[in-house]
């Protein structure tokens, strides 16, 4: 990386459920000003802004960052399906690497509703439509499932038919997810629940009970972003900078290789978790913390190989000796994950950055990890693009 990136400043309101969260361009307005009043800076100061949602009209990230000042700064609105914040905090890193901008501000929000995830137009192709044979192919289509469902839990299948993992071993990172969301006060579900009631939760699609689903949530984050130059003129935090990050699309094998584990984007991950650790000097090993796309667990399970925190076929050992959490090899999804703490569509890429700031900075309360050094992110939007980003602490 040419100019080293620094995050200077965080925000993130309570996610809630659909119907209880204030209009989006408030919640996002209030997540900006709390990234601004963590950095300690004044908005003027801020030269281009990247806002990522799915579920809004064009603009609507003109119309939540007006509700912090209208400065007349460059606004774009980034569209990545479930990657789009971290799709944003990519084009903002980009920008300031560049040395087209020296500090940026990255917003990330979505108001929902109630139930699965719908397209919103129903008189032109989907981009889904691909996604959605090849899926067919391999394992058929249930018109009455929710959709997301079928493509995840398809993966979790693949996996165990390959590998013979057992249906327990996905619920179990339920139970973890949970456990972590206690200590979270910004997350959605705080209520621990056992192995038997993850296991005895209505069935969605085999293996994936609703316990194992991540829940539609409203909520906004936001981060600053900075060139070391501009941090240290103006006194910013330059304890969190940026080490590596890339982004990929799908390839061939997305849709050619009959394996719904790399339908849904294990080979993505793999590439893009492949040059993070390249280009950063580090390895899978060197990883303190991470927060992933657990959208379903079925997805936790695989990314935990596709990632490389654990060789291929072995994620199954990897969740039964606890090293995905305090204790293990590194703590999995601390803030409690999109299956806990919940998942706005835009916002999770910035509350996933967010989380692994405090982290860094050693400012996580009851969920810290001693010690945090280094950190990886990981955001996944199928249709598709996945962001794999590193953090260290300066």
């Amino acid at each position: 990386m040419s100019r080293k990136v620094h995050v200077v400043g965080v925000g993130m309101i309570p996610f809630t459920k659909p119907g209880a969260s204030e209009p989006y361009h408030v919640m996002g307005a209030r997540a900006a000003k709390q990234a601004l009043e963590d950095a300690r800076m004044d908005f003027k100061l801020v030269e281009q802004a990247y806002c990522g949602y799915v579920y809004g009209d064009s603009t609507s990230g003109q119309a939540a960052v007006y509700g912090v000042g209208l400065s007349g700064i460059p606004v774009f609105n980034v569209n990545n399906n479930c990657s789009s914040g971290s799709s944003a905090l990519f084009l903002g890193r980009q920008a300031i690497e560049s040395g087209a901008a020296e500090c940026v501000l990255v917003l990330g929000f979505d108001q929902m509703n109630p139930g699965a995830l719908k397209g919103a137009y129903d008189d032109r192709p989907s981009p889904m439509s691909r996604f959605i044979d090849s899926m067919t192919t391999v394992q058929g289509y249930q018109e009455n499932t929710p959709r997301a469902a079928q493509f995840f839990g398809g993966a979790g299948r693949a996996h165990m038919e390959r590998f013979g993992t057992k249906a327990e071993t996905f619920a179990r990172i339920s139970v973890k997810a949970r456990q972590h969301a206690a200590r979270n006060p910004l997350a959605i579900f705080r209520q621990t629940v056992t192995l038997d009631e993850v296991m005895a939760a209505p069935k969605v699609f085999d293996p994936l009970t609703r316990l194992q689903c991540c829940p539609p949530t409203c909520g906004s984050a936001a981060a600053i972003l900075a060139s070391e130059e501009f941090a240290r003129k103006h006194g910013l935090d330059t304890r969190v900078f940026i080490a590596a990050q890339a982004m990929t699309t799908d390839t061939a094998s997305t849709f050619d290789s009959g394996d719904m584990r790399r339908v849904v984007g294990y080979d993505m991950t793999a590439a893009a978790a492949s040059k993070v650790y390249e280009t950063a000097g580090v390895s899978p090993e060197d990883v303190d913390v991470v927060e992933l796309h657990d959208c379903f667990t079925a997805n936790e399970l695989i990314t935990y190989e596709g990632l490389g925190l654990t060789p291929e076929g072995t994620a199954e050992k990897f969740i039964l000796d606890g090293d995905n959490t305090y204790g293990g090899k590194v703590v999995v999804n601390p803030s409690g994950g999109l299956l806990s703490k919940g998942h706005p569509l835009g916002a999770t890429g910035l509350a996933q950055c967010a989380e692994l700031v405090w982290q860094l900075r050693g400012q996580a309360d009851q969920r810290q990890v001693e010690g945090a050094r280094i950190a990886l992110q990981h955001n996944l939007g199928l249709g598709g693009a996945c962001v794999v980003t590193m953090y260290q602490a300066a």
